[in-house]
């Protein structure tokens, strides 16, 4: 069928594509043969051809990142170098066709985007043409949203323009946690992501995953893929990593500190409200905070036994607490733990140390960028 798809048969195209996508949804992700996600990204591009000769370039678009988000890696550069040239051509004034289809079931991806929703159901923000960073000042109202005994413990440590030499000595070496200030004042995205009107301009045809629910512990969550337009539209109207804003970023220098390689550059997006729950991840971390405040909590890895981390194999690293809602009886030795927690402001970054376990909240409207690494 590819044989056929390569000489211009767009049927044989689909048919390829779709029998790879069943491939992919045959049973957990970690199962799935890679010879299947290549063969799904190569039915991707030969599907994008179709609609691009067709002059459907939004389709063509759309096709693309399905490629790149649930295809393997053999060719992710030719992906990523068509959608650059379609575009390219999008952007030269093309009318194009927009279709508003959405899949669900993505397990894996680059780039999550969260839409938080309240008890009744309704998206808990309003995005503005900017978004608005509104000032929380208040400190009896901060504590009244966060979990219990939250900023009384020992707050995270903070750092401004700190050298990679001081982080690896006092920090990286000693897996301690620290909030360092002052490290992106010459980001694009400092100013550009605060623009709503820019987003939808460099990156508004994109497609993107899309959490939906309280968190991915609940019944009630679901993922979604939808144009990253269409995502900014549902919280303005309530609430693969994209290249177009990925040149807006900066990896940190923090990120390669004792040699270093990079895993992932993920963004995530979202209301006020937005929690990930208590989980730990196998490698340094650094979140950077490019749009709004965030409240997050630490907990070393020490003291993983006392976190009552899930007995499945996929949930090991989350957390069976549900620190919005600790039951003290179920879970009697997690009331006197101490832990470390910070409010992370705009323009700050978070060094979490791998296996350190962190709870995360959005006190705002938030955009934040973070990047994975593992010590070579």
């Amino acid at each position: 069928m590819c044989t056929r798809a390569a000489r211009g048969d767009t049927r044989a195209a689909e048919a390829a594509r779709e029998m790879a996508w069943e491939q992919l949804h045959s049973g957990p992700w970690h199962s799935v043969l890679p010879v299947w996600r290549d063969a799904y990204a190569m039915a991707c591009l030969y599907v994008a051809k179709g609609y691009y000769v067709n002059g459907e370039l939004v389709e063509a678009v759309r096709v693309l990142d399905m490629g790149l988000i649930m295809g393997g890696t053999l060719l992710r550069e030719d992906l990523e170098a068509c959608v650059k040239k379609v575009i390219e051509r999008v952007n030269g004034g093309d009318v194009v066709r927009v279709s508003t289809e959405s899949v669900n079931g993505c397990d894996v991806v680059m780039v999550m985007c969260y839409q938080q929703n309240n008890e009744d159901g309704k998206n808990v923000d309003i995005m503005l043409r900017r978004f608005e960073s509104e000032q929380i000042v208040d400190r009896r109202q901060v504590l009244k949203i966060l979990p219990e005994k939250s900023l009384s413990c020992k707050l995270v440590g903070k750092r401004s323009a700190l050298s990679l030499e001081g982080f690896m000595r006092d920090y990286f070496l000693t897996g301690s946690p620290v909030l360092l200030s002052d490290c992106m004042t010459h980001w694009p995205a400092r100013t550009k992501w605060n623009d709503l009107s820019y987003l939808k301009k460099v990156a508004g045809y994109r497609t993107v995953p899309v959490e939906v629910g309280k968190n991915y512990l609940c019944n009630d969550w679901k993922q979604e893929m939808l144009t990253f337009s269409d995502f900014l539209e549902r919280i303005q109207a309530n609430g693969p990593d994209i290249q177009e804003l990925r040149n807006d970023i900066l990896i940190p220098d923090y990120c390669f500190a004792g040699g270093t390689e990079m895993k992932s550059v993920n963004a995530w997006f979202g209301p006020a409200g937005t929690v990930t729950p208590l989980h730990h991840d196998p490698h340094h971390n650094i979140l950077a905070q490019v749009v709004g405040k965030k409240y997050v909590r630490l907990y070393p890895a020490s003291l993983s036994e006392e976190l009552y981390p899930h007995s499945e194999s996929m949930l090991k690293n989350s957390s069976q607490v549900d620190l919005d809602n600790i039951d003290p009886n179920e879970f009697p030795k997690f009331q006197d733990l101490e832990f470390m927690d910070c409010i992370l402001e705009e323009g700050e970054m978070l060094y979490i140390p791998p296996k350190w376990w962190h709870y995360v909240r959005s006190l705002t409207t938030s955009l934040s960028k973070n990047g994975q690494s593992l010590a070579l």
